[in-house]
């Protein structure tokens, strides 16, 4: 489907790739050629085909000219990601030009290099099949054949020219050997394609991240910079376009009960309806209890709820509920509540984000709770993990369902762990738990640390874990320090001396 981009006059073809139309302000320049380059691994067969197989969907017949990889494998190893194209080859809607090596066809250069012949082939394919899409993979194959980049780029310029003729919208892939080194294997490829777009498929702090930037569109407009996808079956390529977030949720002055009462009058009558809150914590300060509550107290009002859970077991997550007194088992079979869980390893980033995303639009939650964030960090990078938080808020947000992410601090006496630092700034409300050692016994603490919009309470106050859950006491006087984690004791006078110096102080 072809999109006009008015501020150029340049129509533009939509990939049907999730998320690269975005990138492209539309697509791919409609009648050019696209040079698709990366190093192994990286996904270029799976963007060329399935840039024909989206085109089939939208009745856009195809033509798939490969140069490495027989038809028969390459049926193969896309039929995981829902595409038939046995099918749509008895269809007449994909048709095959292989050039491929144990192909059985004439050889590619004869004489002084002339590519006539394979031409020919594809141009009959093209009217054969009434093709508007074109994929070649990969050029690498074939001008491996040629000594002389000279006469690569003069074929490249003959081949873009063929295919503009034809009047289709083509992709060429290319290898590289390194993800930020030279952009292709010859150096000539990027000058002559219309253009180009970087797969990138990089090892960081030990963990592979994909990306995929838009070099050059010549003419016309497009997103700069990297961007994360990932490749899923049944799916294929997803790219995860964060420029496509936009500050246009809408805000409301509801307010939704965060299932502790006292909790609730700290929050000035309890969280907003559509806020995203952080519950940070060490280990054991009861985060997981804030978010148990948090879900039954939307089961109770008639809400429906979803939990994903990365660090304990269904049975696990059901145990520890029906210790407080809150029974999972029955809201789930009541259909109020779901509980995904899964180990952080099983899955990248944008895996996670992508399978999170579909739940919530699958299962129209009104409360989401995340326990822990924290634990997502094992398998990621610190900016795959800032734009894993950045894309799940957003969507929150933008669904207007209220969220709770638990975070765990580095060590028992708190401090800022790395979830708080990149997902503090984009969160409506803090909430902090701390231990607070008095007297060589160990305590809890809370405070509400931040709520966008509303008045809070500024104390820090005790609070205790029993079998009917969390009960909020009186506020620590005699002790400071409790959120640098150097706690220490004040006497009472002077205590008192300190609360009526900052009291003076404060308006009236």
């Amino acid at each position: 489907m072809a999109v006009h981009d008015s501020s150029r006059e340049i129509q533009k073809l939509a990939t049907g790739i999730p998320g690269f139309d975005h990138l492209g302000n539309g697509g791919l320049p409609l009648g050019r050629t696209t040079l698709v380059v990366g190093t192994a691994g990286s996904a270029k067969t799976v963007f060329a085909a399935q840039y024909l197989a989206a085109g089939i969907a939208e009745d856009e017949p195809g033509v798939f000219v490969t140069f490495e990889e027989p038809p028969e494998a390459i049926r193969s190893n896309v039929r995981s990601f829902g595409w038939d194209i046995a099918q749509w080859e008895a269809a007449g809607q994909w048709v095959f030009v292989d050039v491929s090596r144990g192909g059985g066809e004439e050889p590619l250069v004869c004489g002084s290099y002339d590519l006539g012949a394979l031409l020919a082939r594809i141009e009959d394919a093209v009217r054969r099949a009434g093709a508007r899409r074109v994929s070649m993979d990969s050029l690498g194959a074939i001008f491996s054949q040629f000594q002389d980049t000279a006469v690569v780029r003069s074929e490249l310029f003959r081949i873009a020219e063929v295919l503009r003729g034809l009047g289709v919208t083509a992709v060429l892939t290319a290898e590289r050997t390194n993800d930020y080194g030279e952009l292709s294997r010859f150096g000539v490829e990027e000058f002559v394609a219309d253009n180009v777009v970087v797969l990138r498929n990089v090892l960081e702090q030990d963990k592979r991240r994909r990306t995929v930037e838009i070099l050059k569109y010549r003419g016309t407009s497009h997103q700069k910079g990297e961007f994360p996808f990932t490749v899923l079956p049944g799916n294929g390529l997803v790219v995860i376009p964060l420029s496509a977030i936009e500050l246009q949720q809408r805000s409301s002055n509801l307010r939704i009960s965060s299932g502790n009462a006292e909790l609730d009058r700290m929050c000035d009558g309890g969280f907003f309806r559509d806020s995203v809150v952080l519950v940070s914590g060490a280990t054991g300060t009861g985060k997981t209890l804030m978010a148990t509550t948090f879900l039954a107290a939307g089961v109770a009002g008639g809400e429906r709820c979803l939990l994903f859970a990365f660090e304990e077991s269904r049975d696990q997550l059901f145990r520890n509920a029906t210790g407080w007194g809150i029974d999972f088992e029955r809201m789930e079979a009541e259909g109020r509540l779901k509980v995904i869980c899964a180990y952080p390893e099983v899955a990248g980033m944008e895996d996670h984000l992508i399978a999170m995303k579909d739940a919530i639009d699958t299962w129209q939650p009104s409360r989401v709770a995340v326990d822990s964030l924290s634990a997502l960090e094992r398998v990621s990078t610190t900016k795959g993990f800032r734009e894993f938080a950045i894309g799940l808020t957003s969507f929150i947000k933008h669904r207007e369902v209220a969220g709770l992410f638990t975070a765990t601090t580095p060590t028992l006496l708190g401090g800022t762990s790395v979830t708080e630092a990149h997902i503090s700034t984009i969160t409506d409300s803090i909430i902090l738990l701390r231990y607070v050692e008095v007297f060589g016994e160990m305590r809890r603490g809370m405070t509400v640390l931040k709520m966008r919009g509303s008045m809070h309470d500024k104390e820090i106050r005790e609070f205790a874990i029993d079998q009917q859950g969390l009960h909020i006491g009186r506020p620590f006087r005699n002790v400071t320090g409790i959120l640098a984690g150097n706690v220490a004791l004040v006497a009472d006078n002077e205590a008192a001396r300190l609360s009526r110096l900052f009291e003076e102080d404060l308006p009236s």
